[in-house]
Formats: structure tokens, sequence, C-alpha cells
């Protein structure tokens, strides 16, 4: 498992106890022993109005046809879990270099770092 590879992954609510499976970016490798994986979220249901931190993936574009997604999607960089590697069922598929670039910079901006 490796930062910009896209997996069905539990992903925990935000509202309520529990996990749904789901696509998710990774963010990171394995992080150490903790064998913990950040996380952002991936939704087939785009809002009406996008947030500066999200990106839109449409796998019909030749940009994102490696994300493995099925239907266009969006990416929520702010919505952000550390999941148990144990969670991740499969891989689908990865971001393109351009991509994972747009990624870090929206997240660099998020974070203030």
């Amino acid at each position: 498992m490796q930062a910009g590879e896209i997996h069905l992954a539990a992903f925990p609510f935000g509202d309520a106890p529990g996990m749904k499976l789901r696509p998710v970016l990774l963010l990171t490798p394995r992080i150490a022993s903790t064998n913990e994986i950040l996380v952002a979220y991936v939704s087939s249901v785009i809002p009406p109005a996008t947030l500066p931190t999200d990106i839109v993936l449409d796998p019909q574009l030749a940009e994102h046809r490696q994300t493995g997604l099925k239907v266009t999607s969006v990416l929520r960089l702010h919505k952000l879990a550390t999941i148990h590697a144990t969670t991740v069922r499969r891989r689908l598929g990865r971001l393109s270099t351009e991509s994972m670039d747009q990624a870090r910079a929206k997240l660099r901006s998020l974070l203030e770092i």
C-alpha cells in the first residue's frame, strides 16, 4: 500500500458510531509499527457546490482512468481519517501524478503547512 493509491476500506462515519466500506485515497503508506494509514474520503455524491479542498474525479477523462472508480466521484480532502490497515479491503487504482500533486497542494493549503 502506497500513498496515491485508491482502495476500498472501512471509513468512519463523521456524525455517528460505525464505519462504511467506501473508496479512500491513501495519503500515507502504513505508519511504522502502528499499522495505520491516513486516508481521505471519496464519494460518488457530488455536492452542488464543491469546496476548495475537493477534487472531482471523472473516470471518463484520461487523467482519472487509472483511479479504478466506476462513476464520477469527489475526493474530499477535508474528510480525513487514520484507519487500521486491516480495514483496507482491496486496491481499486491510483491517482495520476498530476492529481496527486493537486491533492498535496490542497492539503498544504487546508492544513496551513
